[in-house]
């Protein structure tokens, strides 16, 4: 009988913080899962630590060029068995009852495609037990002019996210998924966007699983810690791919998943905020060009997938335009 779980882990020069990462998978109060770990032609000795931490407990693939985040955990997922899958980041430590506490959530809502926890903030350099309560995310929400944004990211912890709700969709960090729903949702071979390369490819399937009717499970019981690097007063001192590839993906969101109705529904605020962006690039960050001629290249692709979704939605384009807001926006879960 296979495990419950698959966790899926890609590494990429991710040393610095992988060692607690899998001491907290090790912690787990659930014991019934795998561990799938796939090296992304790491630097440094990312595959050898996994190794010696992990032994014969995971499964651990050294890939002998960068294939990107989204194909890695591509290959892990169609290659492992379980009923839920956690795409979890090596930069994520986990309290040890997160899997048991989601695993039974899930259970008790079949109609829940993917869950997720609550996560501090981990900076660098410091043992997450020390670590102060600043929220990192609580789930992922649309803003109308199409940023997608961490609900609570930055906010001290003041017990003003103690209730399960349905939340928009799981930030990658940390995402929990049903087997089921990424079967459901997923496009040929691929679960994630292989276009998107890494950066917003957790937005991307959300998404998608929202035309579907799967809802994301907000569980503040399930806890951990999280470095978080990608954060927008922070592009500046970030390096140009990972720039590029966020630029790039922020466009090929709306490719894959926007309605006309809702684009025309948001059309100032999204002209506005496009307009802003390619000013900043064409500005301060001329590098993240690049991502033009590969958004180019993704449009007969992601037309194909929108064309395809679209036929296949079981939501209203009014039922998911109230998740874009300009705050926080969460639904209850009926009893």
């Amino acid at each position: 009988m296979s495990p419950r779980v698959l966790i899926s882990i890609v590494t990429w020069n991710s040393a610095p913080h992988l060692k607690e990462c899998l001491e907290s998978l090790k912690a787990q109060t659930c014991r019934d899962y795998t561990l799938c770990l796939w090296d992304n032609a790491s630097a440094d000795n990312s595959a050898a630590l996994a190794q010696e931490f992990s032994g014969s407990e995971a499964s651990i693939h050294c890939s002998g060029r960068n294939i990107g985040f989204c194909a890695a955990h591509n290959r892990v997922i169609a290659s492992h068995p379980g009923d839920y899958v956690l795409v979890l980041n090596p930069d994520v430590v986990l309290e040890p009852s997160f899997l048991a506490v989601l695993v039974q959530a899930m259970d008790q809502r079949p109609a829940a495609g993917s869950a997720t926890g609550k996560l501090w903030r981990w900076e660098k350099d410091t043992p997450p037990a020390s670590a102060g309560r600043i929220l990192d995310t609580t789930g992922i929400y649309f803003t109308p002019n199409q940023r997608h944004l961490d609900r609570g990211s930055g906010e001290p912890d003041q017990g003003q996210y103690e209730t399960p709700q349905y939340v928009f969709g799981a930030s990658g960090a940390a995402a929990f998924y049903r087997r089921s729903m990424l079967e459901d949702v997923r496009m040929g071979a691929e679960y994630f966007d292989e276009m998107f390369f890494a950066y917003r490819e957790d937005a991307d399937l959300a998404w998608r699983a929202q035309w579907l009717g799967w809802s994301c499970l907000y569980v503040p019981e399930a806890r951990g810690f999280h470095v978080r690097r990608v954060l927008p007063e922070r592009r500046s001192q970030l390096p140009s791919a990972i720039n590029m590839h966020s630029f790039k993906n922020r466009f090929l969101l709306r490719l894959n998943n926007m309605d006309s109705a809702t684009y025309a529904r948001f059309l100032l605020p999204i002209t506005l905020r496009d307009a802003a962006a390619f000013g900043y690039v064409l500005l301060r960050e001329p590098a993240s060009l690049r991502a033009l001629p590969l958004i180019c290249k993704a449009i007969p692709h992601a037309w194909r997938r929108r064309k395809h979704l679209q036929k296949r939605r079981r939501i209203t384009p009014y039922e998911m335009r109230s998740w874009f807001a300009n705050h926080p926006v969460a639904k209850p879960i009926p009893n």
